[in-house]
């Protein structure tokens, strides 16, 4: 007779789960033994929960499946929460296994017990708890479901550690996923309508074109019908960057020129997005008389706060294959809209050359970066300024992935790198991080040497928590404090995990860097970078 933890783990392998990620504990280890030797999951042992998550979360991103990692109670689950809220601010996909205590010491206070509903309950799509083996196979299915279904997010399953090794008499459970919601016939024909008329239109892209064949309908749909395209944040490979109807991203800072365009438009369709406060540039955009069509899968995201002429609680994909019977058409005036746009975009994708004392510029670095990145490249972000000319300098081709936290979070970047080069191990796959987040991930780093895969760390070092020292410069100038690093001698760091390493203190070692990005097997590339190239220009002349 199987275990609960058996027929939990043949359920994830019979809906394509390959690879589970995971930081050992003896509250689960009856799930470490229905894994041990398993024909279709591959089981990566992390150093660290945080990064284990975003591993999945990242993993997530480029299957469309949901990433899965196995952690202990307490302690690991607490760790493990970052990435529970990257998934849920990201729309990603993943569910959370945790060891948990006991059933009879539930609810006792025992030893690392939490009540996961509670913790992780304002983040979390769903959370459940088995308190029987039988529960396993229900509890499995829905968590999968919860995961995939509507706006994707993160579940959490609590699985105390006797249960898990109880024998399961109740038969495994199909997946059952609702098929996307379909729109109405009269609502396309008013959306068609509304888009022939609009002489100032803008298509918003979100998450929900972040799955297989949502790119190339996104492009499709957006040609036929004469559409500029802005992506939500960070979000810029869901849209040939080179594209004529590129208008550029909805993020941080964005342009005024551009900001104040984009308060023109005659009609606003957000597709498969949920309009959150970085998207609609602090709640001002769609502005009020702005006429918008606002379609995401939850209903929970619509009309709350921006009101819609069309409100549409539907998949985005289905409602561009419905507007495939519809004909067509746009004013002629729409090309000059078009390409004042993209014009707008495209002044701010230039870089201001310039010499600076204290290291290069990572802007450079950046551009040179997006010149040899191979046609289909995996780029992993860190948080930080150091990945600012990311988004906006660097011109993002599908199939060119540029995985980046939605969130924010520090200590993404190298998890994803890794994540990115197990799943795809014949691609270049670069993770870009910051001197602060990159001793937060050394962990994943050498997981990515204990795996063998072609990693290539790029690790910009300026002694600083660069973001939060502008922030204080320009609120405190001159008072610099909890900003400043002391960091080790990262070549020599790098070189400790066994890879060659490339140093780059100024242009003239560009061509290594080019080269070293380009050779087989990993690399790391430590880049001594000009604090004063990014900061408010009373500081930087202070510098």
């Amino acid at each position: 007779m199987p275990t609960a933890a058996e027929r939990l783990i043949d359920f994830l392998a019979a809906q394509g789960i390959d690879r589970a990620f995971c930081v050992p504990g003896e509250s689960y280890i009856a799930l470490l033994d229905a894994l041990h030797a398993h024909p279709a999951i591959d089981l990566v042992t992390c150093r660290s929960e945080g990064g284990a998550g975003f591993m999945a979360v990242a993993d997530a991103k480029m299957t469309g499946r949901p990433g899965v990692v196995l952690v202990s109670r307490g302690p690991g689950a607490c760790n493990a929460s970052i990435a529970v809220h990257t998934a849920e601010q990201d729309a990603v996909p993943l569910i959370l296994l945790v060891g948990q205590v006991e059933k009879r010491d539930l609810r006792r206070n025992a030893f690392q017990e939490i009540d996961y509903g509670r913790m992780f309950g304002g983040i979390a799509k769903w959370v459940g708890e088995a308190t029987e083996p039988n529960q396993i196979p229900e509890l499995i299915a829905r968590a999968y479901a919860m995961a995939m279904q509507g706006v994707p997010g993160p579940v959490v399953l609590s699985l105390p550690e006797d249960v898990l090794a109880e024998a399961c008499v109740a038969a495994d459970l199909p997946a059952t996923l609702p098929s996307p919601a379909i729109p109405a016939p009269a609502d396309v024909a008013r959306l068609a309508a509304m888009l022939r008329g609009a002489e100032r239109p803008i298509l918003l892209a979100g998450h929900a074109f972040d799955r297989p064949g949502g790119r190339q309908a996104l492009q499709a749909f957006a040609e036929a019908w004469r559409l500029p395209v802005a992506v939500s944040f960070r979000r810029q490979d869901l849209f040939d960057n080179g594209h004529a109807l590129y208008a550029g991203d909805l993020g941080l800072r964005n342009p005024d020129a551009q900001r104040a365009a984009f308060a023109e438009s005659d009609l606003v369709v957000a597709l498969g997005t949920r309009l959150t406060d970085i998207t609609t540039q602090g709640w001002t955009w769609p502005a009020e008389g702005q006429r918008l069509v606002h379609v995401c899968a939850d209903p929970r995201f619509l009309g709350w706060l921006f009101p819609a002429k069309l409100a549409l609680p539907v998949d985005a994909l289905a409602l561009i294959e419905a507007l495939d019977a519809e004909a067509p058409g746009a004013p002629a005036s729409r090309d000059g809209w078009t390409a004042r746009l993209r014009a707008i975009h495209l002044a701010d994708t230039g870089i201001r050359p310039g010499q600076h004392n204290d290291g290069v510029a990572f802007a450079e670095v950046v551009r040179l970066v997006g010149e040899v990145a191979k046609a289909d490249a995996i780029v992993t972000l860190d948080a930080g300024t150091f990945g600012a000319p990311f988004y906006r300098k660097v011109p993002w081709v599908p199939p060119q992935r540029l995985l980046a936290p939605v969130s924010g979070a520090m200590g993404f970047g190298v998890p994803a790198g890794v994540a990115a080069s197990l799943r795809f191990p014949d691609r270049q796959v670069i993770a870009a991080v910051g001197d602060g987040g990159a001793l937060m991930t050394a962990g994943e780093f050498a997981v990515a040497v204990a795996r063998g895969v072609p990693l290539k760390l790029l690790l910009s070092d300026n002694g600083a928590y660069a973001s939060i020292r502008i922030h204080q410069e320009r609120a405190h100038p001159g008072r610099v404090s909890g900003t400043s690093l002391a960091n080790p001698d990262f070549v020599a760091w790098c070189g400790a995990f066994g890879v060659p390493v490339t140093r780059v203190d100024s242009k003239g070692d560009f061509p290594a860097l080019a080269a070293a990005l380009a050779a087989p097997g990993p690399a790391a590339i430590v880049v001594r970078t000009s604090l004063a190239a990014v900061l408010p220009a009373p500081a930087r002349a202070a510098e």
